[in-house]
């Protein structure tokens, strides 16, 4: 261990850190005379430096005992990087593909080391800010969701094996009880960290606040959010957790990870894509009108749903004699029993999908931290248009998820709000 008590990490006692961890120094050729030292961190919750010399290069990522965008004021467990780092190792052993390689965890500083994403890798919200396509976008996020949510599920473990690793993520419980607060409560009350686009969707902000049918159902979701312990979920993968080129999709991010509800992490990711979708109005010009990409993103949402089906429905039944106690085969002993049982395991998972995605729609515009897919419409009446009717679509999908049926529908439904 290279320092043996907590400290952020500024620039010159980073070089310090990395010249006490041979793991890293390593990973430059000791070579500190050409090294380059960047912070890119979001602002929101972490400081985040790339380290590159002519011999290698890495990522450094610290937690901070406080939100970082807030300050002080609200404080954070700093342990979220022990849980990161384990999510990491874990998806990234499952879906080696789709995840950087961890090189280095340090519980004390709560640092980790991983791979640098080099250029030109950018975070996928800014690619859908910028209109750009992404070919294989829904076969890599298909793949990582069926592979990171199937292997941690009961469908495939034992219940001896799941219950451990559910305990081991219970102690990430402060972020988790952040996302309740932030996705499941201050949007539907008068909270000090809301904010919406004012004076146009002040109304639509009340609407929220006074919906009763909305407030049950978001009640029926944070209970599911907070009791059900499905499999391993990312917890935060929006579409600034995504690092994308034209044939590379990574996932970073996972300090939220804990053992929740499959739908959370299909959900969040959809959602995103939907907000990414009404935001491209905003973002059309004389020159781009956007509506060829909008019908990218349509495409790019059913696929990752129609995908991320047969991937984890094969993998279900490439293990379904296997050591998965869910459905023990000595009971689930017929084809056609085998298939009722995937169809209305599948069926309930896209509402879950849904109730979440919309959830994690509602709080992006009327909540506290917002998107940059609408955040960078200048025009604020403008930006408001889009809000508006990507809230109408969050409300209505909210409240009427389980009578969709596929994800054809949703997809109609999305285009109808417009």
């Amino acid at each position: 261990m290279a320092f043996t008590e907590f400290r952020p990490l500024a620039e010159k006692s980073l070089i310090e850190y990395i010249k006490a961890t041979s793991v890293l120094s390593d990973k430059i050729g000791n070579n500190f005379g050409d090294l380059k030292i960047k912070e890119v961190g979001d602002g929101n919750l972490n400081f985040v430096y790339i380290v590159a010399s002519p011999s290698g290069s890495f990522v450094i990522k610290q937690a901070l005992s406080y939100i970082r965008c807030i300050g002080e004021s609200w404080p954070m467990t700093k342990e979220r990087a022990y849980f990161e780092a384990l999510a990491l190792r874990e998806h990234g052993r499952l879906c080696p593909e789709n995840v950087p390689e961890v090189y280095h965890f340090d519980r004390t500083m709560s640092v980790i080391a991983m791979r640098y994403l080099e250029p030109p890798h950018i975070i996928l919200r800014k690619g859908l800010i910028a209109g750009i396509e992404y070919p294989l976008l829904a076969e890599h996020m298909s793949d990582y969701m069926a592979k990171t949510l199937y292997y941690t599920s009961l469908l495939y473990r034992t219940t001896t094996e799941h219950k451990r690793d559910v305990a081991e993520f219970c102690g990430n419980v402060e972020l988790s009880r952040l996302t309740e607060q932030v996705v499941f409560s201050d949007p539907y009350k008068i909270s000090q960290y809301n904010r919406w686009t004012s004076p146009y969707l002040d109304r639509d902000a009340e609407a929220v606040r006074e919906d009763n049918i909305l407030k049950l159902e978001v009640a029926e979701l944070k209970s599911m959010f907070c009791e059900r312990a499905q499999a391993l979920v990312h917890g935060d993968l929006h579409t600034g957790s995504v690092m994308v080129t034209h044939d590379s999709t990574q996932v970073i991010d996972p300090e939220f990870a804990f053992y929740g509800p499959m739908g959370f992490d299909i959900g969040a990711f959809i959602g995103n894509l939907i907000l990414a979708f009404y935001a491209q109005d905003g973002h059309a010009d004389q020159m781009n009108d956007r509506k060829r990409y909008k019908e990218w993103i349509l495409r790019t949402i059913r696929d990752t749903w129609s995908l991320f089906y047969k991937k984890f429905t094969a993998l279900w039944d490439e293990h379904k004699d296997g050591s998965g106690e869910a459905y023990l085969p000595e009971i689930y002993n017929n084809p056609e029993l085998r298939l009722l049982a995937k169809r209305k395991f599948m069926q309930d998972l896209l509402h879950d999908t849904l109730g979440f995605g919309a959830a994690k729609m509602i709080r992006r515009i009327v909540g506290v931290a917002h998107v940059e897919d609408f955040e960078s419409i200048t025009d604020a009446s403008k930006r408001a248009t889009c809000e508006q009717q990507a809230l109408d679509l969050a409300k209505m999908v909210l409240k009427e998820r389980k009578k969709f049926q596929s994800i054809d529908e949703v997809v109609l439904a999305i285009q109808q709000v417009q």
